[in-house]
């Protein structure tokens, strides 16, 4: 029954992943691209890693495992927030299309 568990879990990660790498080929614009690359990546990632420690059942790898995943949690936020940011600096990011702009100055307003 675990083996069923798990094997479920890598495929749906594989297909998370999947549907990621679809997302970044045919989203239109950078913040959309972003949102493909981060959410669905990470999810996928997860679903992964959970199938593997069900799958190996080892304390050593299970440890390295759950480390991959902190460290994907902590990192993803972070790199999606910089990419967008520069994005929206160097104007790749569409800003009639945002409906909140908290980056924008009184001088870019003007």
């Amino acid at each position: 029954m675990i083996d069923v568990i798990a094997g479920a879990l890598l495929i749906g990660g594989a297909a998370m992943a999947a549907i990621a790498a679809i997302g970044i080929v045919r989203f239109p614009d950078v913040l959309s691209r972003m949102h493909a690359a981060t959410k669905p990546q990470t999810v996928g990632l997860l679903m992964i890693l959970a199938g593997l420690g069900l799958r190996l059942q080892d304390l050593s790898a299970i440890t390295v495992l759950f480390l991959i995943a902190v460290f994907q949690l902590l990192t993803a936020p972070v790199s999606a927030h910089m990419v967008g940011r520069a994005a929206f600096r160097t104007g790749f990011a569409k800003r009639d299309q945002l409906t909140v702009c908290e980056l924008e100055t009184d001088d870019d307003a003007a």
